[in-house]
């Protein structure tokens, strides 16, 4: 097999500048970037290190075809012409578990997928010199997408969308993705030594996921992926190499002050649960307190939040109310910077000030915004201080 492959992490709408960094910072190439999904490239070791390492990215795929189809018989053509020998052995179970189609002439996802599921048999018969397959081994489920015109074909190396981290058994109404918040913090300027503070936590996804940032404990540590089970495509041992690799990276005595409020007493248990569960549980703060509530004695602070936005609440008759309670408690933190996202339209107006930036995102299908207050920078320590503490860091 050759040495280069290339690879498509599908990400939130929004979020593929952080996606595409975060895979420039694990050392691979990056060839195109589109509106939801990074393409790059690597050996075949990177499919372990990408779904082990990334924190936005949704799944990761080995790219195996690209072809143009505009009508069935290009489509199953081009399938048939895909080297699935090379990826499938002869028990493999393989089937097309989702297909897109955007802009494209081919749009029926049924059709699509019965017809590329027939090419890949026939492919495989020609080549096995077999006329039936009992596809009672591992399973490579292959997702296929069309945008104009243009088919795209992986294989899904994840298996079960990558922010199933495998630490959330306990989750609030309206949980946000552990992708999603793990991007949005990375699109602010927070680190691991400034305090962070999320008044809505829920389940506790923000406050365990920077936990984890500053702690460099890996995403997918807790968890299995479908190509753990690729021996023709990858090995275990490069599994266990990507494993190793992130078990030697993780910052063991860090010291952070991150803390998760939420107003019910049951979510604040859950959120505990899941940060022990993660690893993280000794540096997060979990307390019932309500917005209203909200004081922090320190300056220079972060807020990063996703409260109430309709779905939470019986009545949206109360988000002004809890808005203007967000907006007077960020008035009490002095130096602080805030990121909320919400649906919520009138967000800006009840908060009481105007963001400084204002980023669309897609979470799920519902648009939301990102509102973006940042504070005032820290004062920089005097180089003296810096001595001193240099060999602490």
């Amino acid at each position: 097999m050759r040495n280069r492959y290339e690879f498509i992490a599908p990400c939130h709408f929004g979020l593929e500048a952080v996606c595409k960094r975060e895979i420039t910072d694990l050392g691979y190439e990056i060839l195109k970037v589109e509106d939801g999904k990074v393409t790059f490239s690597g050996e075949m070791s990177a499919m372990a290190r990408a779904n082990i390492f990334l924190r936005s990215a949704q799944r990761i795929l080995l790219k195996v075809g690209e072809f143009q189809a505009v009508t069935f018989e290009d489509l199953f053509q081009g399938i048939k012409q895909i080297p699935w020998e090379d990826y499938l052995p002869k028990d493999a179970r393989f089937w097309v578990t989702k297909a897109t189609s955007v802009k494209s002439r081919l749009f029926s996802p049924s059709d699509i997928q019965s017809i590329c599921k027939k090419a890949m048999v026939e492919r495989m018969k020609d080549h096995y010199h077999l006329d039936w397959f009992k596809e009672d081994g591992a399973d490579y489920p292959v997702r296929i997408s069309i945008y104009k015109d243009l088919v795209t074909v992986g294989l899904d190396s994840s298996g079960e969308s990558l922010h199933k981290r495998g630490y959330r058994k306990m989750v609030s109404k309206a949980p946000i993705e552990e992708t999603l918040a793990a991007g949005l913090i990375r699109l602010t300027p927070w680190n691991r030594n400034r305090i962070l503070v999320d008044p809505f936590c829920g389940s506790g996804t923000f406050p365990i996921e920077a936990a984890m940032m500053g702690a460099n404990i890996a995403p997918g540590m807790y968890r299995k992926f479908q190509g753990q089970e690729w021996g023709n495509i990858l090995g275990s041992e490069s599994w266990a190499d990507a494993l190793e690799e992130a078990e030697s990276g993780i910052i063991r005595d860090v010291e952070m002050d991150i803390q998760g409020y939420d107003i019910d007493p049951k979510i604040v248990k859950a959120a505990r649960e899941n940060a022990r569960r993660a690893g993280v549980d000794r540096m997060i703060h979990f307390q019932q307190r309500a917005i209203h509530q909200l004081r922090h004695p320190k300056k220079y602070g972060f807020i990063i939040t996703n409260p109430p936005y309709g779905e939470r609440l019986e009545d949206k008759e109360d988000l002004p109310i809890l808005y203007r309670e967000m907006g007077e408690a960020f008035s009490r933190l002095d130096g602080w910077s805030e990121y909320v996202i919400t649906a919520y339209e009138d967000a800006e107006k009840y908060i009481g000030k105007k963001a400084a930036k204002n980023r669309k995102i897609y979470n799920g299908m519902m648009k939301t915004y990102f509102y973006q207050f940042p504070g005032p920078k820290p004062p920089r320590r005097k180089k003296t201080e810096n001595i001193q503490t240099e060999g602490m860091e």
